[in-house]
Order: C-alpha cells, then structure tokens, then sequence
C-alpha cells in the first residue's frame, strides 16, 4: 500500500526553516508501513494563545502533513516534532521528522483537540470542549489529579472519571519519561523499550542507576548508559559504573567471538575504562549471585562467562557425547553404499560408510578434495536404506550451494529447519518436538557458533546421525565459539580427513594456491598470457586510492573485457573491512557510480538522494522469514515506487517498505565474512595495509576458495605477505573442547567460589 497524495495546504499553513519544531494532535493515519516506523500523518497543530480571547474554531490552523519515522503513534496524540519541510513532485510541501516526543498539550486548542480525537475512552468532542470551557489550560490536571470535580460539568459518573484520570496519568507519566530521554539522547524507539521495561518508575530508575538500560534493555550498550551515568554525576569508580562495565566487556568478549575471559583480562580491560581491580573483584561476585555471570575455574584463572554462552558450551558438550554412540549398521547399508560409490576414492568411501556406523561424523577437507561428491553420496545411500535425511547449513546462500550440488533433497537455513519464529524469539523444534529424521546433515559447519549448535543439536533426536560437513581453515564464526575446530579437537567425533586433490582441480591456479597457503606459500599469479582452469593474478598498487582505482577498472573493463563475464552479476568485490579508503562502503560507493548510471543523477525522495537505485546489486543483512530472504542473499532492484523497493532475488520479485530498507545494503562490494558459505565465478579481492589487523591466512585463504574461475588480487606487496604469514586470528577462547572430553569422562569444569 502507497501513501495516499495528501490535500494541498492552504496557504496559511505554519512555515518552517530546519530545525524547527510544531506542536499538534495527530488528526489521522494516512499510511503506516507494515511492521516498520515509517508513517504518513496529517497533524492538527496547536494554535498559539493571544493577548484576548481565542482564536475563533474557524480560525483554527489547517492540518500539516508530516512523514517519517513516526513508530506507532495513534490518532490522538500530542507531540513536538522536530523536522524541516520539503516539497514533493507528487505529494507537494510535506514536514520531514528528524525526532519527535510525546508531549501534554498546553493551550485550550490543543487541550480540545487532545481529549476530543478518541484517544482517551469516554470523552468526544462536545464533552471535551465543555471540560475545557470549564476548567480552562488546567484540564488535563484536572481530570488526571482531582477526577471527582468532573461532577462541575456533568455527563460523566465518578467511576467513568477515575478511568479517565488513570488513562490521562499513564500518558502524563510516558510523556514526561519520553521527554526526560529525549533529552539523554535516546531516540524514540530505544525510548519506547526503556518505558516498556520501567514503566512509571523510568525517570527515577534512570537517575538512580543509569546502568541497569545496559543490563535489562536491548539495543543500550554500556557506552550509552555511561553518557548517562556522567551526567548523572556517577563517579568513575562508582559500583554501580564498575558493574555495567564488567557486563559490557563480557559481551564485547562475545562480539569478538570468544564464549569467555579470564579474569586477568577482564580486570586489565576494565583498568583502561577508570576501574580498579579491587573493584572489580567487588561486584563480579554480585553480579553472579544476581544470575548476571557465571565463574569457573580455569587452570590458575577464573574464566567468566555471559550466562547464556555458559549454558550453551554445557548443552552442545553433553549432546554432541550422546549423540557420538555407535550405531547398528543396517542390512541394506552395504549394498547402497556400493550404488552409491562406484567412482568414490578409498577416502571417500570411509567417509560415507561411517555414516551408517557412528552417531557422529565430522567430514573436513579443502577446496577440490571432493567434499561435494562426498555428501552426494552419503545422501544417496541412505535414501536407498530408507532413512529420512534433512540437510541444512548456517546461511541461506550456503543452502542454496548444498541444494544445487546434492540436487535429491533440498537444503533449509538451520534456523527453517527448526522452524523460527522470529516474533515469539523460539525455534518450534527442541528437546520436546525433535527433527524426525534418520540423518542430519550440516554444511558449511566452520560457520556455526556455539548458540545456534546449542538449538540444532537439541533438536537432533537421540539415535539420528549427525554428519558435520565444513573446511578446519575457513575463517571461525561471526557469533561466538569455534565449534567445528573444538569438536575435533575433543576426539568425540569420527572424522575422516578428505586430503586428496582430484586431477581436475589440481588444474586450477585458484585450488593450488588455496592449498599452498597453508604450507605459508606465497600464491602463484598466473604467467601473462597463459590461463588455467582457475585463474589467479596479484596487481601491486601501495596506495589506497590507487588500488581503489584499479579494483573498479578491474570488475568494469578488464575481466569483462577478457572474461566476458557480467561485472555485476558474475563478478564479486571482496574486502577485509566495512569501512576504510579499501572497506566495502567506499567500494560499493565507487563501483555504483560506475555500474548504475542512475547513481550519476541519482534522483531524491522526501529532499534527501536515495541509497539504492534501480540496476543496484544488493545483500540482505537479516535472515526475513516471512519474505523468505535470508541474511547473504543477493539480488537486484528493480524498481523504486514512492517508499517502496522492489527487488529481484532467485527470480521472485520481493517488497521492501520503507521500515526494512534497513535490511539491503549495496552489494558490488563486501566483506570476507559476509561471503563465508558463497562461490563467485570470479572474486576480485582488495588488500592493504589498512587492514592490518584483519589480514590473516584464514581471510585470504577464505576469499579466494569463494571464486570458481578467477580471482584478482589488488593491493600492496606487504599487506599480501603479512597475510600469507599471518597463522593467528583462528584461536578463540572457549572451554567446549574441555567440556567434551570431560562429559566424556562424566566430569564437569569446576565452578569457581568467589
């Protein structure tokens, strides 16, 4: 649904510069985007009391439009909006939102208006008027704080009057919160969470300990409620700060991937925040009797924990050592093994027999070892003994890779398979209703962290088989945790170690170098003028705008040019960082410029240029299940109707409204991770310097085992060699491989007395 055009303001409608603000009652909603903030309203505004008596009703203001993020705001509603008009083609002279508030109104108009839209049960527009004829700009105090003098006007009983009063005070009370975070910088949607948290008592929670928002409501971090607490007068030392950032450095430890720190590292880290260590030592003892942390032992330190993570390594430990029992070879087994396997290396074939023999399976190798071939098989074969198999992967583009290869059964996201509701947060599949399947299949399992492991292996019934299917040298997990590497580190799985390279992919450059990287090996550019079924060059530019430069001649002439191949569709520009002179904003910046000739006009909505244009390559950023769309995917707009995108992924045309733009981001450039579980016909990847910290050998060998038949590396001579020498970067810290081998052995990590 599109906004309806609004009605042409008279010419007496109030005027604004930027920056200023209106006052008003929202009279109506015009359009309200599905499940997004954006909104289209018309706003009664406050006509400003005179010297005399009022403004006469016909004198009153005309309706403004306003557009914006405007949440949920109801018909009703008082607010100062903060904004800047615009003049739309279409839609003429509009007022844009930058920030608005609830508030109460202040003059008998606005008072009038307020309790006469509806908003407030049991009063209209004759009562209202009447009220305010009676008790003046005191109304709303009134009604709120002496309920019993409506009796002075009439037509409302005592009980109706004190429901009134009790609407009138939950408004009052969220109006002044709003204003009170308004003024802290919050903006309205965090706004909304906080009152929603804290209700009536949020002023007084706020000023008293500021940093409970980074403990109890999502979205606020520490750095936020620690703006919070300075203008509260907090002091830096204070137990109150000391506790909100002991929690905000065991999260960051998560963002970072590690499920813990020690507390050597919590203590230093905390020490570069003000806080000293005997503090320190104080309230992480509070915090786990609150059930805010977890402590354990860890050899001569204390590993600490986020309880959540905490609970995950325990849960995946213990299931993975159920699930690892061996299982009753079925009859038929070893004749669809043969079916299956007749062009199978002895490898291979171990690896589908002990599927039949194990309850838990590990099948790990690098690119050309016939991983693919592998699972084809594997699936084949028990199809034929009559076994339900399920296959899955972290991603939706890795799922659509494992579909086409296996191409018998379709591959879901984990989180289709477990069947998430993304609006009650809960997977419908668990301990309670388990995966009814024989096998379970996993691909891509570098990629899994150790929370989303916890909900599939809960899922996995006892006697299925679990088979873990992923390449040890793959960059780790966004989330945290290393579950691939720990689980075969533990020794509680079967694995069976593909090494050998097949014939045909020894013949390309891009296989040979992959496999050289982990022998520290320089990769091996192609020699001028000969090509091989992979191929692979290094272009040397030392300075960031010069390797920029070359990275956008590279997709838009020189392998389209020698190629053929389509810049946008075929070719992907890969980046170690978001940002920088080398990141994948500035690249994607570039690349449209060159790719979308849009982009050189590049038309406006609402007075401001828009983002994504039609002819743009775009990524999805969140797995959208109601849309099907899931976070990697890539796609292209196709059209830009008003506030609607309309994009082409897989061949389905897919909506996206205004609150969901959020969810696309440009596309012709993106990071090393974001492509982990995707192939490329060609990869052009930039490195620099820049990106010091990031260029390790599980990045570079991660970008270039992306790209099926050419890849292009640009950037300098040092950034490529650190990369290559570059081993770190894998380890994270994580206590599941301990917590396997000790469930193993029926024993716990000892818990920590603090």
């Amino acid at each position: 649904m599109r906004p309806a055009p609004p009605l042409e303001l008279p010419l007496a409608a109030p005027r604004a510069t930027p920056g200023q603000s209106v006052r008003g009652v929202v009279d109506s909603v015009v359009y309200r985007a599905k499940d997004g903030p954006f909104a289209v309203v018309r706003l009664l505004p406050e006509a400003p009391e005179r010297d005399g008596p009022l403004l006469p009703r016909a004198a009153q203001l005309p309706p403004m439009t306003i557009v914006g993020d405007l949440g949920d705001v109801s018909i009703g509603e008082a607010l100062r909006i903060d904004g800047r008009w615009t003049d739309h083609a279409r839609y003429g002279r509009r007022f844009v939102v930058e920030s608005f508030v609830p508030i109460t109104p202040s003059t008998t108009d606005g008072i009038t208006r307020y309790l006469g839209s509806g908003l407030v049960h049991g009063i209209g527009k004759r009562l209202a008027a009447r009220l305010v004829d009676r008790f003046g700009d005191r109304t709303l105090d009134v009604l709120a704080d002496q309920p019993e003098r409506v009796r002075e006007v009439g037509g409302i009983g005592l009980k109706r009057a004190h429901a009134i009063a009790d609407v009138l005070r939950a408004r009052r009370d969220e109006a002044e919160s709003m204003s009170f975070l308004h003024g802290l910088g919050l903006g309205r949607a965090l706004g909304r969470r906080v009152i929603r948290r804290f209700g009536a008592d949020t002023v007084r929670v706020l000023r008293e300990d500021p940093y409970r928002l980074a403990e109890e409501v999502a979205g606020i971090g520490f750095l936020t409620a620690d703006r919070i607490g300075h203008r509260a007068g907090i002091a830096p030392d204070d137990p109150r700060r000391a506790a909100g950032a002991v929690l905000h450095l065991v999260g960051k430890c998560a963002d970072e991937g590690h499920t813990f720190l020690t507390s050597t590292q919590l203590s230093a880290n905390a020490e570069a925040l003000g806080i000293p260590e005997d503090r320190v030592r104080e309230v992480v003892p509070a915090l786990e009797s609150r059930g805010l942390l977890v402590v354990e032992r860890a050899g001569s330190e204390h590993a600490i924990y986020a309880p959540p993570l905490h609970q995950a390594e325990r849960v995946v430990a213990a299931r993975l050592v159920r699930l690892a029992r061996p299982r009753k070879v079925p009859p038929r087994a070893p004749a669809a093994i043969a079916a299956a396997a007749r062009t199978l290396s002895d490898e291979q074939l171990r690896a589908v027999e002990a599927t039949f023999r194990a309850g838990l399976v590990v099948i790990t190798g690098g690119p050309g070892t016939g991983k693919t071939t592998t699972v084809r098989a594997i699936v084949e074969s028990h199809v034929a003994v009559g076994h339900d198999v399920l296959l899955c992967a972290p991603t939706g583009r890795a799922a659509k890779r494992l579909t086409e290869a296996v191409g018998v059964l379709g591959a879901r996201t984990i989180h289709r398979l477990l069947e998430w509701n993304p609006r009650a947060g809960t997977f419908a599949r668990d301990a309670k209703r388990p995966l009814s399947a024989a096998l379970v299949l996993v691909d891509e399992t570098s990629m899994l962290d150790v929370q989303l492991a916890e909900r599939l292996l809960v899922a996995v019934a006892d006697g299925a088989t679990l088979v873990l299917v992923g390449d040890i040298d793959q960059l780790p997990p966004v989330g945290p945790g290393q579950v691939l590497r720990d689980v075969l580190d533990s020794g509680v799985a079967t694995v069976e170690r593909l090494s050998r390279v097949f014939r045909q992919a020894q013949e390309s450059t891009i296989i040979r170098a992959a496999h050289g990287l982990l022998r520290n090996e320089m990769p091996e550019p192609t020699p001028t003028g000969q090509r091989g079924t992979g191929d692979l060059y290094v272009i040397i530019a030392e300075e960031p705008e010069r390797a920029a430069e070359l990275v956008c001649r590279a997709v838009t002439e020189r392998v389209p040019e020698s190629y053929g191949l389509d810049p946008i569709d075929d070719v992907q520009v890969l980046t170690p960082t978001h940002r920088g002179p080398l990141g994948a904003e500035r690249l994607n910046e570039l690349l449209q410029q060159r790719l979308n000739a849009r982009a050189r006009e590049r038309p406006r909505r609402d007075g401001e240029p828009l983002r994504l244009l039609p002819g743009d390559k775009v990524m999805q950023l969140r797995n959208d299940y109601e849309k099907e769309v899931f976070n990697g995917d890539v796609g292209r707009v196709t059209d830009v109707r008003g506030a609607e995108l309309l994009v082409s992924m897989d061949g389905r045309e897919i909506v996206y409204g205004p609150d969901d733009e959020g969810a696309l981001t440009l596309a012709y450039a993106a990071t090393v991770h974001k492509a982990q579980g995707s192939e490329f016909p060609c990869v052009v990847l930039a490195l620099h310097t820049s990106h010091y910290v990031l260029l390790t050998r599980r990045l570079l060998y991660t970008a270039i085992t992306r790209a099926r038949r050419l890849v292009v590396i640009v950037g300098s001579r040092r950034a490529l060699s650190r990369a290559v020498r570059n081993d770190e970067g894998g380890g994270r810290a994580s206590r599941l491989a301990e917590r396997i081998v000790a469930a193993m052995g029926a024993r716990e990590p000892e818990r920590a007395r603090t």
